[in-house]
């Protein structure tokens, strides 16, 4: 079994948990630091008189230099690396955020005690040169973090607004840090009212210089085999454009990219909670298959990703999901519908395609010489028939699929998510997510079909094969029962009893967002109990679908040109396993447990 150092950007589900468990479904083992290095939280404290809220307080970042000794005392033993910057460097996603005094010295010199962080990567791959070493990096979002560090939701909202407000053009590094206050008429923008906009521009100052420090003294060096760099929070203008188009313009000049991308050494996209998925399934890719390149075809229902821009991304669906096919070691070889094609069309018939690509003389799967994997992308409600019908002529086929919902905007759709779950064949999918934002569903989805697809297609032992199916049908069991049942479904639930028992006035729309301050110990200890009847009688739901139920088979083994499949047999929730990792109803931590014969 191959060993994968993995720093994670923080300790939430999407960035911890579920990407250990998508190493067990690719036979790795996945080494992270300790928790309480890695666990970020918001505020713990709170100022009040009476029913009002007059302030929160305290929050908990990771420990940079923790996370620094621990690469180190690590390194030897493992046979890779993928490491969060932003946990090396500032303790985590939130850490990178926070506000500050000013913005650090002139670059490069910036901060001597970041760099130092930093600089760990080129230790390790000085001495250990073989070894893939990845990193993941940000581009700072847009807003604040709310109720961390005493900045409230008015803070978020304000700043969101303020900072994907158009800005002067620039294409030099100091006129871009210099220039984040300008209108394109060069005149300034205003003051702000619930947060302190020059403290903010110097966060944005010294995570700026950050990036350019990991491009320049680091991936330019050949210290980095591969970069990830996550926008995150964005728009397709404001404050973040400049820090965009320079980070491309550097991987043109430096590492060898066109259009800003290459896809053999750093890639830019909207995303930061799905690139620990992207960079284990590359990781996998590299250690299981030589790199090998997996052939991807992506097939749209509904308006083609090209059309579509989500509100916190700047960049469309298409083109972010063929980066990401890009960050996980494939290559998109087939686009099955076209900007200005009819909802629900083809421009080239994929299906008889497919039929004279997958069907050898006996009628059974044959070689592929064309696509290995197919997304199938749902992006409108009345195509989702169709959608269940492609999955199962594909899988009839014997050709793996990824399943990303598009309809559900955050949460999973409840009518696709239906009609996914009523077809024996999702349960065969390798990956599928309908998490949060597009770039976070590509990554999280794309993530788990390569890494798997990676381990089907290479492991021959059969205790391997056994160990492994039961963690992929865990995380695929565990996509459906967060992304639907509790996102969509137990979530109003939640936050509907913690909003009616506020313990101050002016948050009671928002105590769901920290219901350990917000709420009395008395509800907070209510709504974790009503969370695990709720999940209790969800996981049973869910279990009893078609695509889970007892007898329906998921891949396990993909051998020459036959699929071989494992029988699930049974799916379970320890009942005190679902929680509030961070006090709020928007994140749980969900680890259901599905077993194969």
């Amino acid at each position: 079994m191959k060993t994968v150092l993995y720093v994670p950007l923080d300790d939430r589900p999407a960035n911890l948990d579920d990407v250990i468990v998508q190493g067990k479904a690719a036979g790795i083992h996945i080494v992270t630091p300790n928790l309480g290095d890695i666990q970020n939280r918001l505020d713990a404290e709170k100022t009040t008189e009476g029913t009002t809220l007059l302030g929160t307080s305290a929050p908990t970042y990771g420990i940079p230099n923790n996370i620094y000794k621990f690469i180190l005392q690590h390194a030897a033993q493992v046979d890779g690396f993928i490491i969060s910057s932003d946990m090396l460097a500032y303790g985590g996603l939130i850490g990178s955020r926070q506000l500050r005094e000013d913005g650090g010295g002139a670059y490069p010199g910036y901060d001597e005690e970041t760099t130092r962080l930093l600089n760990v990567i080129q230790v390790i791959k000085e001495k250990y040169p073989r070894k893939p070493v990845y990193v993941m990096d940000t581009v700072m979002r847009l807003a604040t973090t709310s109720f961390a560090d005493g900045l409230a939701l008015d803070a978020y909202n304000e700043s969101r607004a303020l900072m994907q407000q158009p800005r002067q053009a620039y294409t030099e590094f100091e006129d871009i840090i210099n220039g984040y206050n300008l209108l394109p008429d060069g005149v300034e923008y205003g003051e702000t009212t619930f947060f302190n906009k020059e403290q903010y521009y110097n966060t944005r100052q010294h995570k700026f210089k950050t990036n350019l420090y990991i491009l320049d003294q680091l991936a330019r060096k050949g210290y980095i085999d591969f970069l990830a760099v996550g926008v995150d929070d964005a728009n397709t203008q404001g404050v973040q454009i400049n820090e965009i188009n320079y980070v491309e313009a550097r991987i043109n000049e430096w590492l060898g990219g066109t259009d800003g991308q290459n896809p053999e050494r750093a890639i830019i996209l909207p995303d930061a909670d799905g690139l620990g998925h992207a960079l284990v399934a590359r990781m996998a890719n590299q250690l299981l298959r030589g790199g090998a390149k997996t052939r991807y075809a992506v097939n749209y229902y509904g308006p083609h990703g090209s059309t579509i821009i989500n509100t916190y991304e700047y960049m469309d669906v298409h083109e972010n999901v063929a980066r990401h096919i890009d960050i996980v070691g494939g290559m998109l070889v087939a686009d099955a519908a076209y900007p200005g094609d009819a909802e629900g069309t083809t421009s080239l018939d994929m299906s008889s395609e497919l039929d004279r690509m997958t069907n050898g003389p006996s009628g059974k799967p044959g070689p592929k010489p064309g696509v290995d994997v197919e997304i199938i992308a749902i992006t409108a409600l009345d195509q989702v028939q169709a959608a269940v019908e492609r999955l199962t002529s594909i899988s009839e086929q014997g050709l793996p699929a990824v399943l990303i919902d598009f309809v559900g905007k955050g949460p999973a759709n409840v009518d696709v998510a239906e009609a996914l779950l009523n077809s024996p064949y999702t349960g065969r999918v390798l990956g599928y997510s309908a998490w949060n934002t597009p770039g976070n569903k590509i990554g999280l989805a794309v993530g788990m079909g390569q890494s798997r697809y990676a381990f089907v297609t290479t492991e021959k032992r059969a205790s391997a094969l056994h160990e492994a199916v039961d963690a992929h049908g865990s995380l695929l069991f565990k996509r459906f029962l967060k992304d639907y049942y509790y996102k969509a479904v137990a979530i109003a639930d939640i936050r509907t009893y913690s909003r009616a028992h506020a313990l101050y006035t002016n948050v009671a729309t928002l105590a769901d967002q920290n219901m350990v301050l917000f709420n009395s110990e008395e509800d907070y200890a209510h709504l974790q109990t009503l969370l695990r009847d709720l999940m209790q009688t969800y996981t049973a739901g869910l279990a009893s679908k078609t695509a889970f139920a007892q007898g329906n088979v998921a891949i396990n083994q993909i051998r020459n040109c036959d699929v071989l499949y494992a029988k699930y047999c049974n799916a379970a929730l320890d009942y005190a396993n679902p929680d509030f990792i961070w006090g709020r109803a928007f994140e749980i931590t969900l680890s259901p447990q599905v077993t194969f014969k």
